[in-house]
């Protein structure tokens, strides 16, 4: 089983990367760009086939490891 997990900044925190690349953008050219948030995409492959066991596995990987919770935000979309 795949798992796809998209790890993002919560709302309100700043994100220093995401500015830099809206003003790299804006350097290049591309004037229309108004804000960049910039995030992080994990794959895993299990080994579980079973969808609740991998989705709370892979949920305890994000709150242990993958993200950090107090500014983070995560989804998790399973695939067979």
């Amino acid at each position: 089983m795949k798992a796809k997990v998209h790890i993002t900044l919560k709302n309100g925190v700043l994100d220093p990367q995401g500015k830099a690349v809206q003003h790299a953008l804006g350097a290049l050219g591309f004037s229309g760009v108004q804000d960049v948030r910039q995030g992080k995409y994990i794959e895993l492959d299990l080994a579980e086939t079973d969808r609740a066991k991998a989705m709370a596995e892979v949920e305890a990987m994000c709150r242990g490891l993958l993200a950090n919770t107090v500014i983070e935000n995560y989804s998790v979309e399973l695939a067979d």
